[in-house]
């Protein structure tokens, strides 16, 4: 091939993958596409054709590079930073409570807001290298997520290679969502082929995210909105709205509605604005993120265990409707709570087809005095399962019927209790069906033992069979049990038991939510297992001790001494070791906490040399201490690095003990 044809090949491809990038920018971008999507993958097809013919022209990030296949499954992928959630404000009181905890904590330094829209769809970290997109992965549970690379690089708008040449590794953080038109289009498509269709948008962008074939991916032109951009563990800008014009100029589709506000009045006016213009978007949102701008003062802010401390979620008002509540069931959770669920005429709320409200108790069904058939108003509020708020009487007709309350367990037919002062009623029975299936989905759970592959359906079969009866058993299961089951694949079946061998390793913590203390959910089970390191000192604590750990409290301290001396969960205890689950932290158990550090409140403050301030968060934390942001009379240790401002000066006028980073190393070691 002459060099003067290949130079004009070579030409046409760039041209053509230019015109390419160029429509995908009108259509996604822009909201102006020129041709039609015919068009567009006739184009794409030609630059497959040519680059099949010349495949030492093709690069990274040619458009044919989004071409899916079908994947084995996902593997896990370990975020660098965790992508936390946030704090839910529902008023506008709540959101000034907000700005006067910031500026509390600015400690009398001026900053600005920026307020950018609560895309409802899903968190995705996406990783660049020099440039080119080279790993992308879902939220998951914060700290770790599904690797959906393949699947990532589906969406068009997610750019293949950075427009500004940027050099380095980087990480930009989006929210990916499916909007409205697709998602009519694509329901319409499921109805035709009588598949079953999506609730809404957002289910409908998981359950897209959640496909082995990227090619359908693909084909249901997922969008997203970038919201952040890290170096490593670091903000990459002075300011978060930096971010953004970066993110823009690297070829984003950035989402137009955002502002830089100078105070919380600014944040407050573009939250009702929003509010006014949210139906006529083409995505759906359901309130407005407002974040510190600088990114010098987010660090300094830091985070509680669940959510930053300069970033919050304003969560618009909740949505209601109505509808006739057809029939009342009744479902047995893991505590043996009977819960009554109102199974409604199915009406779209909010974006979302609702066909189910939660009634809470006995005592509400009187409160609403309401009966089956009756047309109700229903209230969604956030994430959770809608309520129902009253009854229309007027549209009574004289055909509903009464409900009556069950006396007996639904499940196992035992004869429930409500103890006396409790607006619960439960069923006693510890061997009840129910109670043992919740008991071991919530064994198995990510942020319990995180036993991939023993879901509801597997977990009903295992115990309706009888082959467990409890957690314990579940380590008891054979490849030879779980592949004879109808409809196990042997792969399945090993994947299963591979799962159930690696959950034995997982960490202390993990292993005591997982037993399900009744008031020990996952922040109590972290103070417990940073405490006392082993679940055989934790059998040694009496009531005394726990409730001595800050923040643990009587009734945890109640619930953990009855639990850990209950004879049936001794045995349970026992199997479990017999089992070899580790229950300790380190190679052997190690006592009680550094006396140093236990119970002990630390403020950090300044800039140290051997230590980050989340490395120094969790060397206090691991040791049984309890990091604090702001200096008070309760504070036992300030650790000051050096610029190391008003909390030095405020610690010093209280008497607090001063910590230089030395001497901190060395109570550490």
């Amino acid at each position: 091939m002459s060099s003067l044809f290949s130079s004009q090949i070579q030409a046409k491809i760039e041209n053509l993958r230019a015109e390419i990038n160029r429509h995908n920018e009108l259509y996604y971008q822009n909201n102006a596409p020129e041709i039609a999507d015919f068009e567009f993958d006739k184009l794409l097809e030609r630059l497959k054709e040519l680059e099949a013919a010349n495949p030492e022209l093709i690069t990274p990030d040619s458009p044919t590079q989004r071409v899916g296949g079908r994947a084995e499954g996902f593997k896990p992928f370990t975020h660098l930073v965790p992508l936390m959630s946030l704090d839910n404000s529902y008023d506008i009181d709540e959101l000034k409570a907000f700005d006067e905890r910031c500026r509390k904590l600015a400690d009398g330094r001026a900053f600005d807001y920026v307020a950018e829209l609560k895309i409802d769809g899903l968190s995705l970290a996406l990783h660049y290298e020099n440039g080119f997109l080279i790993a992308g992965a879902t939220r998951g549970d914060g700290a770790t997520g599904d690797d959906v690379f393949s699947n990532v690089k589906m969406i068009r708008p997610i750019p293949l290679k950075l427009k500004n040449d940027f050099t380095g590794k980087l990480e930009v953080r989006g929210e990916a969502f499916l909007s409205r038109s697709q998602f009519q289009r694509i329901n319409e498509e499921l109805k035709e082929k009588e598949e079953k269709t999506f609730a809404n948008p957002r289910n409908a962008a998981s359950g897209t995210l959640r496909q082995l074939d990227s090619t359908v991916v693909r084909a249901r032109r997922l969008d997203l909105f970038p919201y952040d951009v890290l170096s490593g563990a670091s903000k990459m800008f002075a300011t978060h709205w930096e971010s953004f014009e970066f993110l823009e100029k690297a070829g984003f589709h950035v989402n137009p509605h955002r502002r830089l506000c100078a105070n919380i009045e600014a944040v407050i006016e573009f939250c009702g604005a929003m509010q006014t213009m949210r139906d006529e978007l083409d995505y759906d949102i359901d309130g407005v993120v407002v974040k510190i701008n600088s990114t010098r003062l987010q660090e300094e802010f830091g985070a509680t265990n669940k959510a930053p401390r300069w970033a919050i979620a304003y969560k618009y008002p909740a949505l209601q409707a109505t509808t006739r509540l057809n029939e009342i069931n009744v479902q047995v959770g893991r505590t043996g709570a009977l819960t009554p669920v109102a199974y409604l005429e199915p009406v779209l709320l909010a974006g979302t087809t609702v066909a189910r409200a939660s009634l809470h108790n006995e005592d509400e069904i009187k409160r609403l005095r309401i009966k089956i058939g009756d047309w109700v108003l229903i209230e969604k509020s956030g994430e959770i399962i809608p309520q129902i708020l009253q009854i229309i009487e007027s549209k009574r007709d004289g055909s509903e019927r009464d409900y009556e309350f069950p006396r007996i367990c639904p499940v196992c037919s035992i004869t429930v209790v409500r103890p006396a002062g409790e607006a619960v009623t439960r069923c006693p029975n510890h061997d009840c069906p129910a109670k043992v299936k919740a008991r071991i989905l919530h064994f198995a759970s990510r942020r319990s033992m995180d036993i991939e592959g023993l879901g509801d359906v597997l977990v009903e079969k295992l115990v309706d069979l009888n082959l467990i009866k409890d957690v314990a058993d579940v380590y008891s299961l054979t490849l030879e049990t779980v592949a004879g089951l109808e409809r196990m694949a042997e792969k399945s079946a090993t994947n299963l038991i591979t799962q159930i061998a690696a959950s034995k390793e997982r960490a202390l913590h993990r292993l005591i939510y997982g037993l399900d203390i009744r008031h020990v959910g996952e922040r109590y089970a972290k103070i417990l297992a940073r405490h006392y390191r082993s679940i055989e000192n934790l059998q040694k604590a009496t009531v005394e001790e726990l409730d001595a750990i800050h923040e643990i409290g009587l009734a945890v301290a109640e619930s953990v001494f009855g639990w850990m001396n209950n004879p049936r969960n001794l045995d349970l205890i026992e199997r479990l070791q017999v089992a070899c689950v580790k229950m300790e932290i380190g190679g052997e158990a190690q006592g009680n906490a550094n006396e140093n550090f236990s119970g002990k409140i630390f403020v950090l403050t300044g800039k140290m040399e051997n230590f980050t301030r989340d490395d120094a968060a969790k060397l206090i934390e691991e040791r049984g201490g309890r990091v604090s942001s702001s200096v008070s009379k309760k504070t036992d240790y300030i650790v000051a690095g050096s610029d190391a401002g008003s909390k030095l000066a405020k610690a010093e006028s209280l008497g607090v003990k001063v910590l230089s980073e030395n001497e901190f190393k060395e109570m550490t070691s």
